[in-house]
């Protein structure tokens, strides 16, 4: 039961590797049932940052409403304690109006600590993160996230090399303890269970979502993701600021400070892409009580979260 006696809220997890068109049938869902879509990507929520991110168009948000898109700007600090701040009184508010709820992303971190709680771990440990990013700057990301995979293979599988921030904070957990971080994970995962979650992941054959990948890609380039990127230097962004240091972006930056061709870019971004959606297809494997469909089978999706959701006495079908 929730602090007020109400029963716990009801959650919809729409997951799956990016790529395999999470938004179109989020949408779809929303629309025949009269839910609100809360995001859960860590890219969407910054503004000016749309191609790149396959944020849900214009078009698209009026047909279904979207929560916890645009929320910040690039260079402003946002992680997933910022996220569940903002997510948890959301649903909250949402649940005591009665509205079917999707939670709808391909950040494994943001839903995991959504519908599990978030694991603080040990306390912060300034010498070691510092050292650690002395030693990332002396050698390689790169290094650092080999040294991860080394000592937790489980959580090297989840983060990119580039997420500097999370790959120290699972060495200095690691250096502080003696225990890889997914360790406490694990033990904790199960510990706090917040909302009633149906939680659906999408699939496909690898090769047949790459190829959706590549494809994505050349729309994006077409869609104007090369003008996107240099709005945003010409805002004054830094082009270190981690948003700007993920797939897509960053390519497109040493693109336009003449490192790479424009070829280049695109085939960094796709070979990048997919190994992203290699972990993510791997963490969604991992995850317990997982119903996976296939991406070409709506109609599966949608009676398994109208059974959900009649038999919790939320409202029918709106049409």
């Amino acid at each position: 039961m929730t602090p007020s006696g109400s029963p716990r809220p009801k959650l919809v997890v729409l997951s799956g590797p990016t790529g395999i068109g999470k938004t179109s049938l989020a949408i779809a869902l929303a629309r025949r049932f009269g839910a609100e879509i809360i995001s859960a990507d860590s890219m969407q929520i910054y503004r000016y940052m749309d191609i790149g991110t396959a944020k849900p168009t214009l078009a698209e948000q009026a047909q279904a409403r979207h929560h916890l898109v645009d929320v910040v700007d690039p260079d402003q600090d946002f992680d997933v304690a910022a996220y569940l701040a903002l997510a948890r009184p959301l649903i909250t508010a949402l649940h005591d109006q009665k509205i079917p709820l999707l939670v709808v992303g391909g950040t494994g971190f943001y839903v995991r600590s959504l519908i599990r709680g978030l694991f603080d771990g040990p306390g912060s440990d300034h010498a070691i993160r510092t050292r650690l990013k002395q030693e990332a700057r002396a050698s390689s990301r790169q290094a650092l996230h080999a040294r991860l995979a080394h000592l937790d293979p489980v959580t090297a599988t989840r983060l990119h090399p580039n997420d500097l921030f999370r790959v120290i904070r699972a060495l200095e957990v690691f250096e502080l303890t003696g225990r890889p971080l997914s360790s406490f994970q694990i033990e904790h995962g199960l510990a706090e269970k917040p909302y009633e979650v149906l939680f659906c992941a999408l699939t496909l054959p690898r090769e047949d979502l790459y190829r959706r990948i590549e494809k994505r890609t050349d729309q994006m380039f077409e869609a104007g993701l090369v003008e996107e990127v240099r709005g945003l230097l010409d805002r004054g962004y830094d082009p270190e600021i981690n948003p700007l240091k993920s797939i897509g972006y960053k390519q497109v930056v040493e693109f336009l400070s003449g490192t790479m061709d424009l070829e280049q870019a695109r085939a960094e971004i796709i070979k990048m892409t997919k190994r992203y959606a290699k972990r993510q297809m791997t963490w969604l494997r991992s995850q317990p009580d997982v119903l996976r469909f296939s991406c070409n089978d709506d109609e599966a999706v949608m009676d398994q979260v109208a059974d959900f959701w009649q038999r919790r006495g939320l409202p029918r079908e709106t049409g």
